[in-house]
Protein backbone atom coordinates (compact mmCIF):
# COMPACT_ATOMS: atom_id res chain seq x y z
CA UNK A 1 0.00 0.00 0.00
CA UNK A 2 1.45 3.39 -0.97
CA UNK A 3 2.08 6.14 1.55
CA UNK A 4 -0.63 8.30 -0.01
CA UNK A 5 -3.17 5.49 0.35
CA UNK A 6 -2.54 5.43 4.09
CA UNK A 7 -3.02 9.14 4.74
CA UNK A 8 -5.78 11.62 5.40
CA UNK A 9 -4.33 14.96 4.42
CA UNK A 10 -5.32 18.58 4.82
CA UNK A 11 -3.81 21.06 2.39
CA UNK A 12 -4.13 24.71 3.33
CA UNK A 13 -7.57 24.44 4.92
CA UNK A 14 -9.20 27.76 5.70
CA UNK A 15 -12.68 28.20 7.18
CA UNK A 16 -13.72 31.77 7.94
CA UNK A 17 -12.83 32.76 11.52
CA UNK A 18 -12.22 29.11 12.45
CA UNK A 19 -9.28 27.62 10.52
CA UNK A 20 -6.32 29.40 9.00
CA UNK A 21 -4.29 27.55 6.33
CA UNK A 22 -4.09 24.26 8.24
CA UNK A 23 -1.92 21.62 6.54
CA UNK A 24 -1.12 18.20 7.92
CA UNK A 25 -0.98 14.54 6.91
CA UNK A 26 -2.51 11.99 9.28
CA UNK A 27 -1.50 8.35 9.10
CA UNK A 28 -3.33 5.07 9.52
CA UNK A 29 -2.04 2.82 12.26
CA UNK A 30 -1.76 5.77 14.66
CA UNK A 31 -3.89 7.46 17.29
CA UNK A 32 -3.73 11.20 16.70
CA UNK A 33 -5.11 13.58 19.33
CA UNK A 34 -6.23 17.07 18.36
CA UNK A 35 -5.94 19.36 21.38
CA UNK A 36 -6.37 23.05 22.06
CA UNK A 37 -8.33 25.54 24.16
CA UNK A 38 -11.99 26.33 23.61
CA UNK A 39 -12.58 27.94 20.23
CA UNK A 40 -9.25 26.78 18.81
CA UNK A 41 -10.89 25.13 15.79
CA UNK A 42 -10.67 21.48 16.85
CA UNK A 43 -14.23 20.45 16.01
CA UNK A 44 -14.14 22.50 12.80
CA UNK A 45 -10.99 20.71 11.69
CA UNK A 46 -12.51 17.30 12.43
CA UNK A 47 -15.74 18.15 10.58
CA UNK A 48 -13.74 19.38 7.60
CA UNK A 49 -11.66 16.20 7.55
CA UNK A 50 -14.94 14.24 7.62
CA UNK A 51 -16.29 16.17 4.64
CA UNK A 52 -19.08 17.84 6.61
CA UNK A 53 -17.70 21.36 6.14
CA UNK A 54 -16.55 22.65 2.76
CA UNK A 55 -13.47 24.81 3.34
CA UNK A 56 -13.24 28.31 1.90
CA UNK A 57 -9.87 27.29 0.51
CA UNK A 58 -7.66 24.21 0.52
CA UNK A 59 -8.72 20.59 0.21
CA UNK A 60 -8.83 17.26 2.03
CA UNK A 61 -7.27 14.18 0.44
CA UNK A 62 -8.35 10.68 1.49
CA UNK A 63 -5.85 8.12 0.29
CA UNK A 64 -4.61 10.65 -2.26
CA UNK A 65 -8.13 11.31 -3.61
CA UNK A 66 -9.91 14.63 -3.25
CA UNK A 67 -12.55 14.02 -0.57
CA UNK A 68 -14.97 16.43 -2.24
CA UNK A 69 -14.96 14.29 -5.41
CA UNK A 70 -15.72 10.97 -3.70
CA UNK A 71 -19.19 9.43 -3.88
CA UNK A 72 -20.91 9.82 -0.48
CA UNK A 73 -21.23 6.04 -0.04
CA UNK A 74 -17.54 5.51 -0.73
CA UNK A 75 -16.65 8.24 1.73
CA UNK A 76 -19.00 6.80 4.37
CA UNK A 77 -17.39 3.37 4.05
CA UNK A 78 -13.94 4.78 4.70
CA UNK A 79 -14.64 7.52 7.25
CA UNK A 80 -16.50 6.95 10.52
CA UNK A 81 -17.41 10.23 12.26
CA UNK A 82 -18.77 10.81 15.77
CA UNK A 83 -19.81 14.41 16.60
CA UNK A 84 -19.29 16.06 19.95
CA UNK A 85 -23.01 16.13 20.79
CA UNK A 86 -24.52 13.11 19.00
CA UNK A 87 -28.25 12.57 19.05
CA UNK A 88 -30.58 9.60 18.57
CA UNK A 89 -33.54 10.29 16.32
CA UNK A 90 -35.43 6.99 16.58
CA UNK A 91 -36.42 4.94 19.62
CA UNK A 92 -35.22 1.63 18.18
CA UNK A 93 -33.50 -1.24 19.99
CA UNK A 94 -29.83 -0.59 20.69
CA UNK A 95 -28.67 -3.40 18.42
CA UNK A 96 -30.72 -2.02 15.52
CA UNK A 97 -29.18 1.39 16.05
CA UNK A 98 -25.67 -0.07 15.98
CA UNK A 99 -26.52 -2.00 12.82
CA UNK A 100 -27.10 1.33 11.08
CA UNK A 101 -23.32 1.63 10.98
CA UNK A 102 -23.41 -1.02 8.25
CA UNK A 103 -25.63 1.06 5.94
CA UNK A 104 -22.78 2.28 3.68
CA UNK A 105 -21.91 -1.38 3.06
CA UNK A 106 -25.51 -2.38 2.34
CA UNK A 107 -25.52 -5.25 4.83
CA UNK A 108 -26.11 -6.15 8.49
CA UNK A 109 -23.13 -8.41 9.04
CA UNK A 110 -23.31 -9.80 12.55
CA UNK A 111 -19.57 -10.10 13.19
CA UNK A 112 -18.64 -6.38 13.11
CA UNK A 113 -21.84 -5.47 14.98
CA UNK A 114 -21.12 -8.06 17.68
CA UNK A 115 -17.51 -6.85 17.91
CA UNK A 116 -18.65 -3.26 18.37
CA UNK A 117 -21.15 -4.28 21.05
CA UNK A 118 -18.44 -6.22 22.89
CA UNK A 119 -15.89 -3.40 22.57
CA UNK A 120 -18.23 -0.90 24.24
CA UNK A 121 -19.60 -3.39 26.80
CA UNK A 122 -23.15 -3.09 25.47
CA UNK A 123 -24.30 -6.71 25.59
CA UNK A 124 -26.69 -6.10 28.47
CA UNK A 125 -28.21 -3.12 26.65
CA UNK A 126 -28.63 -4.65 23.20
CA UNK A 127 -32.42 -5.04 23.46
CA UNK A 128 -33.06 -1.79 25.34
CA UNK A 129 -34.83 1.06 23.56
CA UNK A 130 -32.34 3.70 22.50
CA UNK A 131 -34.17 6.66 24.01
CA UNK A 132 -34.18 5.01 27.46
CA UNK A 133 -30.38 5.24 27.75
CA UNK A 134 -28.36 7.51 29.99
CA UNK A 135 -25.99 10.06 28.49
CA UNK A 136 -22.96 7.82 28.95
CA UNK A 137 -24.78 4.80 27.54
CA UNK A 138 -25.90 6.84 24.54
CA UNK A 139 -22.32 7.93 23.86
CA UNK A 140 -21.14 4.31 23.91
CA UNK A 141 -23.94 3.13 21.61
CA UNK A 142 -23.30 5.83 19.01
CA UNK A 143 -19.59 5.12 19.04
CA UNK A 144 -20.39 1.42 18.59
CA UNK A 145 -22.39 2.39 15.50
CA UNK A 146 -19.25 4.00 14.08
CA UNK A 147 -17.12 0.96 14.95
CA UNK A 148 -19.64 -1.43 13.34
CA UNK A 149 -18.95 0.20 10.00
CA UNK A 150 -15.29 -0.91 10.23
CA UNK A 151 -14.05 2.32 8.63
CA UNK A 152 -10.44 2.87 7.65
CA UNK A 153 -10.60 6.09 9.67
CA UNK A 154 -12.36 6.85 12.95
CA UNK A 155 -12.88 10.58 13.57
CA UNK A 156 -14.37 11.23 17.01
CA UNK A 157 -15.00 14.55 18.74
CA UNK A 158 -14.57 14.21 22.52
CA UNK A 159 -15.64 10.53 22.55
CA UNK A 160 -14.47 10.04 26.15
CA UNK A 161 -16.20 13.02 27.72
CA UNK A 162 -19.43 11.22 28.73
CA UNK A 163 -17.79 7.94 29.74
CA UNK A 164 -16.87 6.78 33.23
CA UNK A 165 -13.26 5.87 33.98
CA UNK A 166 -13.59 2.15 33.26
CA UNK A 167 -15.28 2.68 29.91
CA UNK A 168 -12.78 5.39 28.94
CA UNK A 169 -9.89 3.00 29.28
CA UNK A 170 -11.79 0.12 27.67
CA UNK A 171 -12.47 2.30 24.64
CA UNK A 172 -8.86 3.48 24.45
CA UNK A 173 -7.69 -0.14 24.51
CA UNK A 174 -10.08 -0.97 21.68
CA UNK A 175 -8.92 2.01 19.61
CA UNK A 176 -5.32 0.98 20.14
CA UNK A 177 -6.11 -2.53 18.92
CA UNK A 178 -7.91 -1.06 15.90
CA UNK A 179 -4.93 1.11 15.05
CA UNK A 180 -2.58 -1.85 15.24
CA UNK A 181 -4.78 -4.42 13.50
CA UNK A 182 -6.29 -4.92 10.09
CA UNK A 183 -4.63 -5.72 6.85
CA UNK A 184 -1.71 -3.47 6.02
CA UNK A 185 -1.97 -0.03 7.60
CA UNK A 186 -4.50 -0.55 10.39
CA UNK A 187 -7.16 1.99 11.31
CA UNK A 188 -6.45 5.69 11.48
CA UNK A 189 -7.83 7.10 14.74
CA UNK A 190 -8.26 10.86 15.17
CA UNK A 191 -9.67 12.09 18.47
CA UNK A 192 -10.45 15.58 19.71
CA UNK A 193 -9.44 15.54 23.39
CA UNK A 194 -9.56 18.16 26.12
CA UNK A 195 -7.88 15.89 28.66
CA UNK A 196 -4.18 16.46 28.01
CA UNK A 197 -3.14 13.54 30.23
CA UNK A 198 -5.16 11.14 28.09
CA UNK A 199 -3.54 12.60 24.98
CA UNK A 200 -0.08 12.34 26.53
CA UNK A 201 -0.52 8.73 27.63
CA UNK A 202 -2.52 7.23 24.77
CA UNK A 203 -1.82 9.14 21.54
CA UNK A 204 1.02 8.48 19.13
CA UNK A 205 0.85 12.05 17.89
CA UNK A 206 -0.67 15.28 19.16
CA UNK A 207 -1.72 18.23 17.01
CA UNK A 208 -2.24 21.42 19.02
CA UNK A 209 -4.49 24.11 17.57
CA UNK A 210 -4.75 27.70 18.76
CA UNK A 211 -6.69 30.41 17.00
CA UNK A 212 -7.38 28.13 14.05
CA UNK A 213 -3.71 27.39 13.38
CA UNK A 214 -1.43 24.44 14.15
CA UNK A 215 1.03 25.61 16.80
CA UNK A 216 2.55 22.22 17.73
CA UNK A 217 2.56 18.84 16.02
CA UNK A 218 4.53 15.76 16.99
CA UNK A 219 5.07 13.15 19.65
CA UNK A 220 3.00 13.87 22.80
CA UNK A 221 6.03 14.73 24.93
CA UNK A 222 7.03 17.37 22.38
CA UNK A 223 3.64 18.80 21.38
CA UNK A 224 2.48 18.92 25.02
CA UNK A 225 5.69 20.24 26.49
CA UNK A 226 5.01 22.55 29.47
CA UNK A 227 6.29 25.49 27.43
CA UNK A 228 3.67 24.81 24.75
CA UNK A 229 0.94 24.42 27.38
CA UNK A 230 1.94 27.71 29.01
CA UNK A 231 1.88 29.50 25.66
CA UNK A 232 -1.44 28.04 24.46
CA UNK A 233 -3.46 27.43 27.63
CA UNK A 234 -1.79 30.17 29.73
CA UNK A 235 -1.23 27.79 32.65
CA UNK A 236 2.05 26.76 34.26
CA UNK A 237 2.27 22.97 34.40
CA UNK A 238 4.61 20.05 34.77
CA UNK A 239 4.39 16.34 33.96
CA UNK A 240 5.04 13.76 36.65
CA UNK A 241 5.20 9.97 36.47
CA UNK A 242 6.51 7.42 34.02
CA UNK A 243 5.88 7.47 30.25
CA UNK A 244 2.40 6.13 29.56
CA UNK A 245 1.29 6.94 33.12
CA UNK A 246 1.93 10.63 33.34
CA UNK A 247 -0.17 13.13 35.24
CA UNK A 248 -0.33 16.87 34.64
CA UNK A 249 0.04 19.16 37.64
CA UNK A 250 -0.15 22.93 37.81
CA UNK A 251 2.82 24.94 39.01
CA UNK A 252 1.15 28.38 39.23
Amino acid sequence: MSGAAQTLSAEGLAVANRLDAVSLALHRGQITAICGPNGAGKSTLLETLAGLITPDSGRVLLGGEDLAQLHPRSRAKRLGYLPQTPEIAWDVPVRSLIELGRMPHGDRLAAPVDAAIAALDLGALAERRALSLSGGETARVLLARVLAGTPAWILADEPLAALDLAHQFALLRHLRRAAQSGQGAGTGVVLVLHDLALAMNHADRVVVLDGGSVVADGAPQTALDPAVIADVWKVGTDWIGEPGRRALVTTD
